[in-house]
């Protein structure tokens, strides 16, 4: 199955997010969450994962069992699994446009 126009979208853009920060003033209109990154972060932390997602990804199913759910519209399918660091992280700081619904945010 092709991912979707906006899910591969918004993966291209979160690859690119987790490279680069939110600088330019047309991007400053939506500041990047940093807050719940943090949050997520130690969530990861507090449950003995950060190292290992640092070095292989999360899989969304590991992800879904810590309460995290996929908003509406997202095709989960499309997705590559496990997510890479980056991508979580910069889907994180993406707020309300992330791709995932975070319980700690």
């Amino acid at each position: 199955m092709l991912p979707s126009r906006r899910t591969a979208l918004a993966v291209a853009g979160l690859a690119a997010l987790g490279a680069t920060t939110l600088a330019a003033p047309a991007q400053a209109a939506t500041k990047p969450d940093t807050a719940c990154m943090r949050n997520g972060i130690a969530t990861l932390k507090s449950v003995g994962l950060f190292s290992a997602v640092a070095k292989g990804g999360l899989p969304i199913a590991t992800a879904v069992e810590y309460g995290v759910a996929p908003r509406e519209g997202t095709d989960v399918t499309s997705l590559p699994d496990p997510l890479p660091l980056s991508v979580v992280l910069a889907d994180h700081r993406a707020g309300e446009n992330s791709l995932f619904d975070y319980p700690w945010c």
